[in-house]
């Protein structure tokens, strides 16, 4: 497990991490989630001893980082894919750590073949695509057998199948009852991964917390009903005292009630449902929720009134087309 107790770093004048304290617990995926400028990097830092804190600590499974013998089998970690001498192979990048670290040189193959890496193995890893480091890295951070395990946007650069098997591997992991902490920005992915949140907003904690109640406490629930007897269901509403909102597609919404209890009332009163579903709000609107304010970096809605003016899209090859702004891998 990790430990954090009042952790604290200060750069300057600038408070990156403000005395935060939670336990990463072994057994499942927790998630680290926070704005752009939160301190995530640098709370993950700290955890490795690559920043030393201000004040506070952090302990591995008892121990701060610093008293581990050989760190790669107590802890693995993928904070930077692009951390490794290009001009190595994967092989050769992964021994290197390997005999640093008192690990059987037996284990470099196997790790590769575990990240699906075997076939390049012999490969420079300064010709790897994005998402091939991504898995050279993971390689890396499984190379010891470590108890603990943190992962900083490990979908990055990758497939959809890549990211269907980080997903399961990390879920794996935490089956095996070893720690696994993976911060990312992709909502979508964390909510189909982790079992619990930390979440932190300019450097203080915000949650601790499992996902379903994260959700449930940051956000709308709602259930939606639908009768070709519109009617006669508002009118059996307001006499309840519920309150119903009308959906832009003609469904009625009702706040606060369970959709057992909405279906019953139906049932009493002889009412026809076409449709009667809960509604939960997704985690990134959770998020949203939780953290607006403590956003630092904040942009521009290009519809907003008093948006600054947006330059006109760039054509050529014919009319319509707009450069893309970034590229594929």
């Amino acid at each position: 497990m990790i430990e954090l107790a009042g952790l604290t770093k200060r750069f300057g004048d600038k408070l990156a991490v403000d005395g935060l304290t939670f336990t990463v617990r072994p057994g499942i995926v927790t998630g680290f989630l926070g704005p752009n400028g939160a301190g995530k990097s640098t709370t993950m830092r700290m955890m490795l001893g690559l920043d030393h804190p201000t004040a506070g600590e952090v302990r591995v499974d008892g121990r701060r980082y610093e008293e581990l013998t050989d760190p790669l089998r107590a802890i693995g970690a993928l904070l930077d894919a692009k951390a490794m001498h290009g001009g190595r192979s994967a092989y050769h990048h992964l021994l290197w750590l390997a005999q640093s670290n008192g690990i059987p040189g037996s284990r470099v193959a196997e790790v590769l073949d575990v990240v699906g890496l075997t076939a390049v193995a012999r490969k420079k890893a300064k010709g790897f695509s994005l998402g091939m480091g991504q898995r050279l890295g993971i390689a890396g951070a499984l190379l010891g057998d470590p108890r603990v395990l943190m992962f900083d946007e490990p979908v990055n650069g990758l497939d959809p199948e890549g990211i269907h098997w980080i997903r399961h591997l990390m879920k794996s992991l935490a089956g095996q009852g070893r720690t696994v902490f993976v911060s990312s920005h992709l909502m979508s992915e964390m909510a189909l991964t982790a079992d619990h949140l930390v979440v932190i907003g300019q450097g203080r904690l915000l949650a601790d917390t499992s996902m379903a109640d994260f959700i449930a406490e940051n956000s709308r629930s709602s259930v939606r009903l639908r009768t070709p007897d519109r009617e006669r269901l508002l009118d059996v509403l307001h006499r309840r005292g519920l309150t119903a909102v009308e959906a832009a597609d003609g469904a009625l919404e009702v706040d606060g009630h369970r959709a057992e209890e909405l279906g019953e009332l139906a049932a009493e009163h002889r009412l026809v449902l076409h449709e009667l579903s809960p509604q939960q709000a997704s985690l990134e609107e959770a998020f949203m929720q939780l953290t607006a304010g403590a956003v630092e970096y904040h942009a521009h809605d290009p519809g907003a009134a008093g948006a600054p003016p947006q330059p006109p899209p760039r054509q050529g090859w014919g009319e319509g087309w707009q450069r893309p702004g970034g590229k594929g891998v």
